[in-house]
């Protein structure tokens, strides 16, 4: 700080508190401390916020003054927005920079409000989990709209966040990952033309762990109900029957960091719309103002489902090769016509489009006998080609990997660097390999996944009660097989008769027949059900589905299942355990959908319970 003085900076440092309570946001730190220390004299009445500050930085004494949170922030850093060149865009230019290829805005009218008078603060924040993939570019491209707008942009690497959700590295690795995130996302903003020195980078742990950021926890634990803190983590974090309480914490944190890091606005993937809502509702009950909230459209996977960091099928790592990118995009589902369920197209929408282009048409080179060479200038133009076969799948994914090294090419020669190299392999080491005892071959460690569960839709075509037990039902149940199998359940209290016959329920198949009072029972009609009060009620299936259609789990693994699952090795208990309804009624394992062809699996009334 020595080549920055500080009383040059006093009209910056005025406007930089307008909104905030300390330097880098709503607890003191030692930047704090410092430049109090450093100014010269008190600030005058002109500097309104400043001297605010200078007045409540006296209240403390020295000690407290040298025990504030430690921070690596400098006054050049936070200044250096609010120094910028004066944006010259009228509002409504401002405005379509913010709101160009958004999803959703909550909170609209707050925004013009502000930008009446000055420009938007706005953050995006990343739990620094999984390595980052390629659709990290569609809110690295709306960083840079929002910072042509005239936008003040904190890109917050949330780490504590990363170890709440359910503690998937240890807090050493975690350590390592944030600085991977950190350059891995100042390379991705390099590759497309943004300048780093326009952003401020914080770090959770930087604030999240003060005095004043801790009470404000207790303070929202005291208002919150576990409905409203479980379903705002919906679709963020993992949901499981016996849920975490760090799992309950993590929309709250996400919420106070609004308050912390002095912004307006969040933005963030429509994923994250019920933390956001919850927001708005919870932050005005601490005294703190409602914030507006910015999402972008989720980009789907190459396998049609939302693009997942642990899903290694469905995404294109940043580092990945040209060769990697190829083998990758040659596996994608990619149907020739199909424009509703095509990942590869899905990648032009939301990737190749609006980032990678720059201007530019989408050219398809291909042989002159095959029709030559053809460009598009917008999506809608190449989507409806593609949907009247016009463009073959394979002269697509060529073009769709041709951009997509255009953008990563200098996201991978950044990590060429040696000291790059090491901290990728540090922060996200390959699993360790399995060594082999003396005359022996290495034990195989039996993988326990949803795919192996044999669960299809089946038709009721004969329903009873059972001779010996009156709360069961015996019933004969056509699963797509010759004959119809028989089923024993425990129905009879909660669906009647005729509602049960003819049906349309859902199956697991390859349990291992037991008898129940003397009748075999080959398989089991899956339920969700509750105990306080006791309820009970059969899956539904989609419209349109017939009676041997398959039921997976959405994002996971597939397979071959079991022919029958051995019951000593508990795998339908193992799994089952996660198997549940969530609030609106969509039949889940660990927060992913149970599907078939036809669509989700659901449930009518008894919602939020475990399938059974």
């Amino acid at each position: 700080m020595e080549d920055t003085p500080v009383d040059s900076l006093t009209h910056q440092l005025d406007n930089l508190l307008l909104d905030q309570a300390f330097l880098t946001g709503f607890a003191p730190s030692s930047l704090d401390s410092e430049v109090f220390t450093k100014l010269s004299s008190k600030p005058s009445p002109s500097l309104p916020n400043l001297l605010r500050w200078y007045n409540n930085l006296k209240t403390y004494k020295q000690e407290e003054l040298k025990n504030f949170g430690k921070t690596d922030s400098q006054v050049k850093d936070i200044v250096k927005m609010v120094i910028a060149e004066e944006n010259k865009l009228s509002l409504e230019e401002k405005k379509s920079l913010i709101n160009r290829n958004l999803q959703e805005v909550l909170g609209e009218d707050r925004i013009d409000e502000i930008l009446k008078t000055r420009d938007l603060k706005i953050y995006w924040g990343t739990a620094t989990t999984g390595k980052p993939h390629i659709a990290y570019f569609v809110p690295m491209s709306k960083v840079a709209d929002f910072l042509s707008a005239g936008c003040e942009v904190t890109i917050l690497f949330a780490d504590l966040h990363a170890y709440l959700d359910n503690m998937k590295a240890p807090w050493e690795l975690l350590k390592l990952r944030t600085e991977y995130y950190e350059h891995v996302i100042k390379a991705m903003l390099c590759s497309i033309g943004v300048s780093v020195e326009k952003l401020r980078f914080v770090k959770g742990t930087d604030y999240q762990l003060s005095k004043e950021y801790t009470l404000d926890v207790y303070r929202l634990s005291s208002i919150v109900t576990e409905h409203d803190a479980r379903k705002a983590g919906a679709e963020v974090v993992k949901q499981v029957s016996h849920p975490l309480l760090s799992g309950l914490l993590y929309p709250g944190l996400q919420a106070l960091d609004e308050q912390y890091l002095g912004v307006d606005a969040q933005f963030g993937g429509v994923d994250q719309r019920k933390i956001f809502t919850y927001a708005e509702k919870y932050l005005p009950n601490l005294g703190y103002a409602k914030r507006a909230h910015l999402m972008n459209p989720m980009v789907p996977g190459l396998t049609g489902s939302k693009m997942s960091s642990s899903e290694a099928d469905s995404k294109i790592d940043l580092l990945d090769s040209p060769n990697d990118i190829k083998k990758k995009l040659k596996k994608a589902f990619c149907e020739p016509g199909n424009i509703t369920d095509n990942g590869v197209l899905s990648f032009c929408k939301y990737v190749i489009y609006p980032v990678a282009l720059k201007g530019e048409n989408f050219t398809i080179n291909r042989p002159q006998e095959h029709g030559g060479d053809t460009s598009f200038e917008s999506f809608d133009a190449l989507e409806q080609s593609f949907g009247k076969e016009e463009i073959h799948p394979g002269d697509l994914k060529s073009a769709v990997e041709k951009y997509l090294n255009r953008l990563l090419d200098p996201v991978r020669k950044i990590f060429e660097a040696p000291e790059l190299k090491k901290l990728s392999l540090e922060a996200y080491p390959p699993p360790a390999k399995v060594k082999a005892v003396k005359g022996n071959k290495p034990a195989e460690v039996e993988e326990v996944a949803t795919y192996r569960l044999d669960i299809r839709i089946g038709k009721v075509v004969e329903v009873a009660k059972h001779p010996d037990a009156e709360k069961l039902y015996v019933e004969k149940i056509d699963v797509g097989e010759p004959s119809p199998r028989t089923i024993v359940s425990g129905l009879a209290d909660f669906v009647p008769e005729d509602k049960m016959l003819n049906r349309m329920v859902v199956v697991l198949c390859n349990l291992k027949p037991a008898k129940m009072r003397g009748v075999e029972s080959k398989g089991m009609v899956l339920c969700s059900s509750r105990e306080e009060p006791k309820e009970v009620e059969p899956l539904a299936v989609p419209e349109g589905s017939m009676p041997g259609d398959r039921v997976t789990v959405e994002g996971e693994k597939e397979g071959t299942p079991d022919e029958v699952l051995n019951p000593k090795k508990k795998v339908w208990e193992k799994l089952s355990v996660d198997l549940m309804t969530n609030n609106d009624g969509f039949a889940q394992w660990q927060g992913n959908n149970l599907i078939t062809g036809k669509g989700k699996i659901t449930c009518a009334s008894v919602k939020g319970a475990p399938i059974r």
